[in-house]
């Protein structure tokens, strides 16, 4: 069985690809431009693949141009979902990595598919948009959407939180500018999410939207504690506006009900086995 994966060598995609093979599919990336139609079509009959894993796209909240994340979020989504009709065989199912940011400020927690949707950024919107288009296909091919909460490990830039935490912690810095503190996410494993989005290959349903979720949060605070008791290390922290976004999603975790009802049990990973899993990558370059 055949399997293209978009963004397959970011971050999600390296760790992903591993575990697709261990599951017996053939792994192949998706390079080209998804806004150049032609090499898209040209790529996606060529390489006539039995599903569709799509994890390409802009994935930073405070990406600095706007019109950028609908052009690869949503318009370059939109393309291949058209590539995927056109061609001679189409995948028996296309899941789409979409994200958690679309519930916004969510007056319910924690969070169910059926909550209203409130993106405050950009980049949710992107998504929202990208997932209100895709339905348009649902009479063409069998898609399904992943909301995606807040996942991490080795190899993703520390330009997001977590990631930027253990840097500093593995290059024992004495300080570190920060945000709000006082932010709660999902802190989930890459692992966790890989093995979520190979379950829906698997056995998610047509037209369905599922959480990728385990419904625990963590503070930036939170994680800071953690970091200091598995290290020995005190770090100074700096609250700098400069990282305090307007749109502040202030509680972001999720309800996995309707991920465990379609592909079962997932092994789920403790904080600090994802956090010594990053600073043993980190301390030796990774």
């Amino acid at each position: 069985m055949k399997l293209l994966v978009s963004g397959l060598n970011g971050f999600t995609g390296r760790h992903l690809a591993p575990m697709a093979r261990a599951e017996g599919w053939q792994v192949v990336g998706l390079d080209c431009d998804l806004n150049d139609a032609k090499a898209l079509q040209a790529a996606i009959d060529t390489v006539a693949a039995d599903a569709v894993l799509h994890l390409a796209g802009i994935s930073f909240t405070d990406h600095p141009d706007s019109s950028e994340i609908y052009r690869v979020n949503t318009v370059g989504t939109t393309m291949l979902l058209q590539a995927l009709v056109c061609t001679p065989k189409r995948p028996a199912k296309v899941v789409l990595a979409s994200s958690a940011s679309v519930y916004g400020n969510s007056l319910a927690t924690p969070i169910a598919e059926s909550q209203p949707v409130a993106p405050v950024s950009h980049y949710a919107a992107s998504k929202l948009a990208m997932e209100s288009l895709a339905r348009t296909y649902q009479d063409e091919l069998v898609v399904v959407i992943a909301r995606p909460f807040n996942y991490t490990g080795p190899g993703q830039n520390s330009k997001f939180l977590v990631p930027k935490l253990v840097e500093h912690f593995a290059q024992q810095r004495a300080a570190i500018n920060l945000g709000n503190l006082d932010v709660r996410r999902e802190v989930n494993d890459v692992r966790f999410a890989c093995e979520a989005y190979l379950g829906l290959l698997r056995a998610g349903q047509a037209g369905q939207t599922y959480n990728i979720c385990t419904g625990l949060s963590y503070s930036a605070a939170d994680l800071l504690r953690a970091l200091s008791d598995m290290t020995g290390q005190q770090i100074e922290v700096t609250v700098d506006p400069a990282f305090m976004r307007r749109n502040e999603v202030h509680e972001l975790y999720g309800d996995p009900t309707q991920l465990r009802l379609a592909v079962g049990h997932l092994r789920t990973y403790k904080l600090e086995d994802t956090l010594q899993w990053m600073l043993e990558d980190a301390k030796a370059g990774g």
